[in-house]
């Protein structure tokens, strides 16, 4: 099977959409001429024109409200917002109209809308250009929220979020864009809601969101080497969670680590925990859950400070070995 990048996956998944139904169309700031703050649209505008791949003023409010009302007459919107840092310039639109529409009138309307963003740090961009803000969509009824950690998803869940008839938030990784993947040529969808355990172990299961997913799995084979096991889970949709295979997975190692970027106040690792302790792997628990997030400060600019802010592959290395060997 071909590899292609992860930006690569997102633009041929956003091109067949396209292709395919022509009420699909996407906006946003820079995504024509410029192809996208990350390269995710370059070529689209000749291919398809500047009504369907339109380019807006540096107004997030705009781009939301567009994409809600876009979608309220029978359009399938796919919306760009440069940062994810600036959906806070869209939560009247999202939060108490998107949301709310299907609920308010009763079915008889929806919002089958995409807002795609990049989140998270690693590219020296500091404090307002390198925040993780999931969990904010994740708490309001009506959204569903994606995080894709690998080419292969970035394509087949952003085919789903489109499809899907509720208004999706779709949260891509700005380290991700360039990574490689397997990804078919065909259009496929990645059901929304369907947890994947990207590697089998036995001594702990690590739970990891978007980036963190291919830092656990790094983490695990380093201590593979020395006899400990680790079983990676990707949620991949944070919202509707598919909790069974943590919960399965929790029950056959005794022990959890749950992994993300964001600060672990109010984080989603407070959710998964959560479910554990409230399910029937609590009793086959040999340790304390265990959480492993950012730190609670706005990311540095300067890249040392920035590294040190969100977890790395050694802090969850350390992490599980203490878990494995039993040292909390």
């Amino acid at each position: 099977m071909r590899e292609i990048t992860y930006a690569e996956a997102l633009r041929e998944g956003l091109r067949q959409a396209m292709t395919a139904d022509p009420s699909v169309f996407a906006i946003g700031e820079d995504i024509g001429v410029y192809g996208g703050a990350f390269g995710v649209t370059a070529g689209l505008l000749n291919e398809f024109g500047a009504e369907r791949i339109i380019d807006t003023p540096i107004s997030e409010a705009g781009i939301a409200g567009a994409c809600v009302g876009a979608a309220l007459t029978g359009m399938r919107p796919v919306g760009e917002i440069q940062f994810m840092d600036f959906v806070t310039l869209t939560m009247e639109q999202i939060v108490l109209q998107a949301a709310k529409v299907r609920f308010m009138f009763g079915g008889k309307a929806s919002v089958p809308m995409v807002l795609r963003t990049p989140s998270g740090s690693g590219t020296g961009a500091a404090a307002q250009h390198s925040e993780s803000l999931e969990n904010w969509f994740v708490h309001v009824p009506g959204l569903k929220v994606v995080m894709p950690s690998s080419a292969y998803d970035a394509k087949g869940l952003l085919l789903a979020a489109i499809d899907d008839n509720n208004p999706v938030i779709f949260v891509e990784h700005k380290l991700l864009y360039k990574t490689k993947g397997h990804v078919p040529e065909e259009m496929y969808r990645v059901p929304l809601s369907q947890t994947n355990v990207v590697r089998e172990g036995k001594h702990v299961t690590v739970v990891a969101t978007s980036v963190m997913v291919s830092r656990a799995v790094q983490a695990a084979e380093e201590l593979a080497k020395e006899g400990i096991e680790l079983e990676v889970i990707d949620p991949r949709t944070l919202k509707p969670l598919d909790d069974a295979p943590i919960i399965e997975s929790v029950k056959k190692t005794g022990r959890a680590l749950v992994v993300h970027e964001a600060v672990e106040m109010g984080g989603f690792g407070g959710e998964i925990v959560a479910r554990i302790a409230g399910s029937e792997a609590f009793d086959y628990l040999e340790a304390p859950v265990r959480r492993l997030a950012g730190l609670d400060i706005p990311i540095p600019y300067n890249r040392e400070l920035e590294y040190h802010t969100v977890p790395q592959v050694e802090n969850i290395v350390r992490e599980a070995r203490k878990l494995a060997r039993g040292e909390y």
